[in-house]
């Protein structure tokens, strides 16, 4: 969302935009524990928590055995796989990142170890030329952290909706390399074009479903001998997720009658399997046949439900109880 409302505001001013998505060679295997030590002190970290810290650290060693020969080294970054604390350890060093002096017109996004870099400009000269400020900043900083970029992995993507003068590549470098252009990025599993329209993101997850349900129907046992209860257990648990996901950042395309069939179409698939209804049956009866909310009504609701706490929050009314029991229950959100 955050990544939605930085683009569409550059649209709106007719600007260019460079999406740098950076990959991080390792991940968590390089987390650099001085660089950990020095966020702590830079943070004021209380003194028995940073010793607390230091010790984790300390003394750690990999072993290897291969037959009858064993070696050992000490190790001075990285985390156990299945660390507790080690995201929040990551976190602290990838803040000092996010807190570098960057740019007005540039955004940048972190999850865990997945970075974006935004940055805007009027021209495709003035955004290269940013673009490259940014990714030098941040080459420097990783550096510093015994840290590296992959520029194989990291991706370019300009977004514009302005007919460029000249067709050419943006020379955008990563460790002096240039970065390879994509017409469309996967950002945290949801697909992202140059047009940022989405429609690449409705032709994926219907691809992904049909494949899905044509799998389901290669075993006769599925396609005549499976109960509809366990039909509909299989379209809440597996379908309806990969139709659902990210509902509120991309469910204003529907809009679109072309994308809305498309939607439409998979439900159907499953609704006929459910009520071993004839092929014209139309879809709002399977519906009924089915007890199966229609799936737009249902990415409505989805949507409704992750905008209404925002806007209470910004009016101030928004208390979140101290209790999860205390939730009310998602239809009194609604009505």
């Amino acid at each position: 969302m955050a990544l939605k409302e930085y683009v569409q505001e550059s649209l709106k001013e007719e600007l260019y935009v460079a999406l740098v998505s950076l990959d991080i060679k390792g991940a968590f295997d390089v987390a650099w524990w001085p660089g950990i030590l020095f966020s702590l002190k830079t943070l004021k970290c209380p003194r028995n928590l940073y010793k607390l810290s230091e010790s984790y650290f300390n003394g750690r060693k990999a072993v290897l055995v291969v037959n009858s020969r064993k070696e050992q080294r000490e190790i001075t970054k990285g985390f156990p796989q299945g660390s507790a604390s080690g995201p929040g350890f990551w976190n602290i060093q990838f803040n000092s990142l996010l807190n570098l002096e960057f740019r007005t017109n540039t955004k940048v996004i972190a999850y865990t170890n997945d970075l974006l870099i935004l940055t805007k400009g009027k021209t495709q000269e003035e955004v290269e030329n940013y673009g490259n400020i940014e990714i030098n900043m941040v080459t420097t900083w990783a550096r510093d952290n015994k840290m590296v970029f992959d520029e194989q992995k990291s991706k370019l993507m300009i977004i514009t909706r302005r007919r460029p003068k000249t067709k050419r590549d943006y020379q955008i470098y990563l460790n002096n390399k240039q970065l390879r252009q994509e017409s469309t990025i996967k950002y945290l599993g949801i697909i992202i074009d140059r047009r940022f329209n989405f429609n690449a993101r409705i032709d994926y997850t219907t691809g992904k479903c049909i494949r899905l349900i044509r799998a389901l129907s290669k075993s006769d046992k599925v396609k005549w001998g499976l109960r509809h209860d366990v039909l509909r257990i299989i379209y809440s648990g597996a379908i309806l997720p990969i139709l659902s996901y990210g509902a509120p950042v991309w469910k204003e395309i529907l809009q679109r009658n072309s994308n809305a069939t498309k939607i439409n179409r998979i439900q159907r698939l499953v609704n006929i399997k459910i009520a071993k209804a004839y092929r014209t049956t139309s879809h709002e009866a399977l519906c009924l046949l089915t007890g199966i909310q229609p799936i737009l009504i249902e990415l409505e609701n989805l949507t409704q439900l992750y905008h209404i706490p925002r806007r209470n929050e910004l009016d101030g009314l928004y208390d979140a109880p101290k209790d999860f029991r205390e939730w009310p229950h998602p239809a009194e959100y609604l009505y």
